[in-house]
């Protein structure tokens, strides 16, 4: 797997999600399609949900959001595409072409992009969020929350989804189409709501609200004041 490494030292991949599992099955909108470790162990990604309109959960998203909104590896778009249905200004990123542009073709506005990368209008974004998982990327969260205070402005948000189990694991997987298709190694991390509200607090964010609909656990984070400021 090719990497890039951050100013910070941070590895982050740039071919993984290029590879053919993932693009075929966001051209076909369906799966199967997992993360799968070493040890075999396999998380079923849901792309057709993915594919599909914003659910209920994901509303309840897009009800909290303020302002712009950068979606941080929006996959097809569907976020960012009912944003800009709403007349919204709303950009999202992703390493994978296939992704970029199929949120294009929803009519969304996104860039082929690593939120480890030079970002437009840096340190001015409202809303910045990590759904589908997204808090794992890089496999480092408290690593990647940090980047985004450097994304976010001082009084903007992160909602982040978490796992919906105890969980604070960091792990290098590979995309799976369970029928003999995988992609390159890469690191990523699971984080359920309490391990990722204790590294959002060494990132220097504070827990503004929990909530979850459809067993899918949501927070949303606001910056430290500068009393609590851990930097």
């Amino acid at each position: 797997m090719a990497t890039t490494t951050t100013g910070t030292g941070h590895l982050h991949p740039t071919t993984t999600w290029r590879s053919d599992p993932y693009t075929d099955a966001l051209r076909t909108g369906r799966g199967p399609l997992f993360l799968r470790r070493d040890d075999g162990w396999l998380l079923p990604l849901d792309v057709e949900r993915w594919c599909e309109a914003p659910d209920s959960a994901d509303r309840s998203v897009l009800e909290r959001c303020r302002g712009t909104v950068l979606d941080i590896g929006s996959g097809p778009g569907r976020l960012v595409a009912a944003l800009a249905a709403e007349g919204r200004r709303a950009l999202g990123i992703d390493i994978s072409p296939e992704a970029v542009s199929h949120t294009e073709r929803l009519g969304g506005t996104a860039l082929c992009r690593s939120v480890f990368d030079p970002l437009p209008a840096e340190g001015r974004w409202d809303t910045a969020l990590l759904i589908d998982g997204n808090a794992g990327i890089g496999g480092d969260p408290a690593a990647l929350l940090r980047r985004l205070r450097q994304v976010v402005s001082h009084t903007g948000l992160v909602i982040a989804e978490c796992a919906p189990v105890d969980v604070d694991e960091r792990c290098e997987v590979r995309v799976d189409d369970g029928r003999g298709g995988r992609g390159g190694p890469f690191p990523w991390a699971r984080v359920g709501t309490r391990a990722l509200s204790a590294h959002a607090a060494r990132a220097g964010w504070a827990v503004r609200e929990s909530w979850t609909v459809a067993d899918r656990p949501f927070l949303s984070l606001a910056p430290q004041s500068p009393a609590g400021s851990r930097f």
